[in-house]
């Protein structure tokens, strides 16, 4: 169960890594307890079906819980963007990796 559930229910998101970048996010609604066919407790995340496409910021996949600080969070693309055909990975991660998206 999230330590930080309070800050997360006020607004936080799942960021989605992409082929090496975060591409976009979803909010979180809530959460909730299953018991997994194995008996085992585990904490199930509700998610706005929504899904917010992002300017693409690099970021390594990895498994687990990773807080963002609001400032390191990429930005959503901007009204209109959002059905912008995506950059090819490699282009876009050059860009992302010069500060440019």
């Amino acid at each position: 169960w999230p330590k930080r559930e309070e800050e997360i229910l006020a607004g936080g998101s799942v960021y989605w890594v992409i082929k090496g970048s975060i591409q976009a996010r979803q909010r979180v609604l809530g959460f909730e307890e299953v018991i997994g066919g194995d008996g085992i407790r585990r904490c199930a995340f509700i998610l706005d079906p929504e899904i917010i496409r992002t300017a693409p910021a690099l970021k390594r996949p990895f498994q687990g819980w990773r807080y963002l600080k609001p400032e390191d969070a990429p930005i959503d693309l901007s009204e209109g963007r959002e059905a912008d055909d995506a950059l090819p990975p490699e282009l876009a991660g050059a860009l992302a990796e010069i500060g440019i998206l």
